[in-house]
């Protein structure tokens, strides 16, 4: 490796240990989904890594009533969404937040989120010393993508079981 390699690969991991030293959490490829008019709900997605062992514990935003961590399980043939208390995220191992998974949920949206804007977001954690930590973040919204053919069963009802939705 040349000076000039090691050098640059030196600044880069010194700029990554900043970036930690600041947040809590590695937040990457966040993005929520748009909604139409009338449209009470939608989720949040991204990849969380944390630098020491956190939970997740509440989300918050400007943009619902009501914000909250969520998980989608199947129970017989029924795709099932929940509300959760708290998601762990143990440190240095990357989880995602996604369609189909672990997610955030946005209830009783105060506008449409319109696709090509940002939504304020704040993620509250937990450490193991019971401390909690905020960081605050700005989540691109955009179109609904299509799952990708023969992703979605075509059989599977999806109950939200909190709110008494349907999808």
């Amino acid at each position: 490796m040349s000076f000039r390699s090691l050098f640059a690969a030196t600044a880069l991991a010194a700029a990554s240990l900043s970036a930690w030293a600041d947040a809590p959490v590695q937040i990457d490829t966040p993005w929520a989904r748009a909604s139409v008019p009338g449209q009470q709900a939608s989720g949040a997605f991204m990849r969380l890594t944390a630098q020491e062992p956190l939970r997740l514990v509440g989300v918050s935003t400007p943009a619902a009533a009501h914000s909250e961590i969520h998980e989608m399980v199947m129970e017989g043939d029924v795709m099932r969404m929940r509300a959760i208390d708290g998601l762990e995220l143990p440190a240095g191992q990357t989880v995602e937040l996604k369609p189909g998974g672990y997610h955030l949920m946005f209830l009783q949206l105060k506008a449409p989120l319109r696709a090509g804007t940002e939504v304020p977001v704040t993620l509250q954690f937990t450490n193991a010393r019971g401390e909690r930590l905020e960081q605050a973040l700005q989540v691109p919204v955009q179109q609904l993508a299509r799952p990708a053919r023969g992703a979605e069963h075509p059989n599977h009802q999806h109950q939200h079981d909190a709110h008494g939705m349907q999808h």
